[in-house]
């Protein structure tokens, strides 16, 4: 079974009219060229004839169908070629019997359609006229090719023997050894590379520089960070391990708490927080870490003297007669405080070469803050007490000068009451009235009878008379105290103003006692109090220096560094390069 041709990559081209297969089968005998073009074609270089191998062309050898032949599913199953008596297949060899046997054995041997379609490929490929696929295998085994095997096309060019001596006949294939090589035309391979060798060349030379220069440039990095981050780390860390002097860290913890005995103000509801002690606390620790702290501890302890040892290394080490910012800077690096103000607990830690020295810097400090801390609300208490006491002491002066005005009036009339000698003189001219009236009441009695008693009515008519006079007297008396600027009613209403001044004075004197007695409770609840809740104890080993640590910490500040430079140098670089 066979299979159609394609139209593109199968076809058989032929320059002129179709031949026969008789023909195409004499044309190729009597034509080398036409199965290899590449032997008629004496424009073929020595270097090529060199370079490609000698090549014995192939012999027809016949196939053997196999035992099962494979069965097409799409087709019936076809009969298994008979076999011949001689061992062989129904193949004819090439050169007996017509084209049409031959043709009929290859049918006989059992190709599959793949065998079929390589054999097409490689007649095409070889250009044979072949008009089937069965045709195309006749024709390369009698061209001696391999109708089945894959090969390219150079592979089947038989490039020409240039190497023959001049006038012989040219041989039909590459150099054949051994023969005879003429001495002015020997054909030696050529010292010149392949472009591939010279290119592997090239490539393995680049490849060796680029490794030299990674090489070279490791070494410089290794010498870099050798000579700027190792070099470094190197004398930190012997400067921690053999020449740092140990140092005694005290550590210690103190609170500053208020008076037990609040009220109800906004102080009142903070004193059992951390929070109504925290403006207090950051005071104490800005005046511990201040340079004052530092001179009265040198004052009293001498912190200056202690630092300026012979045995201590010359980094820590103060000159003779250090100045005070040289001192305030060694403090600071040996006097460390913090304040946590969830807690509301101050944290002090102080170091030194000795570990008594420590504790007792440690101590003075927290005394030191404990005066402090007094002194914070002191001024305030104090004030507040000056403000009281002096509004009480004028309280008590504008007292005494009301006082002293109402004396002074009820003494200018000497009589300390008027408000009584005008009433005393109202009832008296009522009751002369009263008196009046019976009187003539009485006379008048007497005057109704026909012949009164006369001594009886001279008495009444003499009573009346004197009654009269006497209210008349009362009467006088009365207008000269209630009229003029110092009659009795003038005097009466300085007195009540006098003593309405006396009663708010009073007020005022009790209410400046009353601020007097609040303010010193008030004072009371702010004094401040200082309690330490860590003592300083001297400790048995010495704390810093810390020497891993603070070696790896160098290390890590000196990469940093290195890095830091690299990067800028590198991007300057490219800047200016760029």
């Amino acid at each position: 079974m066979t299979t159609k041709p394609k139209a593109k990559k199968f076809r058989i081209r032929r320059n002129g009219p179709a031949a026969s297969p008789a023909q195409a089968l004499r044309s190729a005998a009597s034509n080398p060229a036409a199965v290899n073009p590449a032997a008629a074609d004496p424009a073929v270089s020595n270097a090529q004839a060199a370079a490609q191998p000698p090549r014995r062309p192939a012999e027809a050898r016949p196939i053997t169908p196999p035992q099962h032949p494979p069965q097409n599913p799409g087709r019936p199953a076809e009969a298994p070629a008979p076999r011949s008596t001689s061992g062989q297949s129904g193949k004819i060899p090439a050169g007996q019997g017509s084209v049409d046997d031959v043709i009929s054995a290859i049918r006989r041997e059992g190709l599959t359609g793949r065998q079929l379609r390589i054999a097409r490929r490689n007649a095409q490929k070889n250009k044979l006229p072949a008009t089937s696929d069965f045709d195309a295998v006749r024709l390369l085994r009698e061209a001696g090719i391999d109708p089945f095997g894959r090969s390219n096309m150079l592979s089947q060019v038989v490039q020409l023997n240039t190497a023959q001596p001049d006038g012989s006949i040219p041989a039909p294939g590459s150099v054949q050894l051994p023969q005879t090589v003429p001495a002015a035309k020997t054909a030696l391979p050529s010292t010149e590379l392949s472009p591939a060798e010279r290119r592997n060349l090239e490539i393995a030379e680049i490849q060796k520089g680029i490794a030299k220069r990674r090489r070279r440039k490791l070494v410089a990095l290794l010498g870099r960070l050798a000579f700027f981050v190792g070099l470094p780390t190197l004398i930190t860390g012997y400067y921690f391990h053999a020449v740092a002097t140990p140092m005694f860290a005290t550590k210690s913890e103190f609170l500053i708490l208020t008076s037990d005995g609040a009220g109800g103000s906004v102080g009142g509801l903070l004193s059992g927080t951390q929070f109504a002690t925290s403006q207090d606390s950051i005071a104490v620790q800005g005046f511990l870490q201040s340079k004052d702290a530092m001179l009265r501890l040198d004052r009293d302890v001498g912190f200056k003297s202690h630092f300026t040892q012979d045995w201590i290394d010359p980094i820590q080490r103060l000159n003779p007669s250090p100045s005070n910012e040289e001192a305030y800077k060694t403090y600071s690096s040996n006097v460390k405080i913090g304040y946590d103000p969830t807690e509301g607990v101050i944290r002090m830690e102080v170091s030194a070469a000795d570990p008594a020295i420590s504790a007792e810097f440690s101590k003075r400090l927290i005394s030191y803050a404990e005066d402090r801390v007094n002194s914070l609300s002191l001024k305030k208490r104090d004030d507040q007490m000056k403000d009281a006491l002096s509004s009480l002491e004028l309280a008590e002066v504008q007292r005494r000068e009301a006082q002293a005005a109402l004396v002074k009036l009820q003494q200018q009339g000497a009589i300390l009451d008027p408000e009584g000698v005008i009433a005393s003189l109202r009832s008296q001219i009522s009751n002369f009235e009263i008196q009046l009236q019976e009187r003539e009441l009485e006379l008048a009695a007497l005057l109704d009878n026909s012949r009164p008693n006369k001594a009886k009515v001279a008495g009444a008519q003499a009573d009346i008379t004197r009654l009269e006079n006497l209210i008349e007297r009362l009467n006088q008396r009365m207008i000269s105290a209630s009229a003029g600027e110092n009659s009795l009613a003038s005097l009466s209403v300085k007195i009540q103003m006098s003593q309405a001044d006396l009663a708010t004075r009073d007020l005022m004197l009790q209410s400046a006692l009353q601020q007097v007695e609040q303010t010193r409770m008030e004072a009371n609840r702010q004094v401040r109090y200082l309690t330490t809740s860590v003592e300083p104890v001297p400790s048995d080993e010495p704390s810093y220096p810390r020497k891993f640590e603070n070696t790896l910490l160098a290390f890590l500040i000196f990469s940093g560094i290195y890095l830091m430079i690299s990067l800028t140098a590198s991007i300057l670089r490219e800047q200016v390069s760029s």
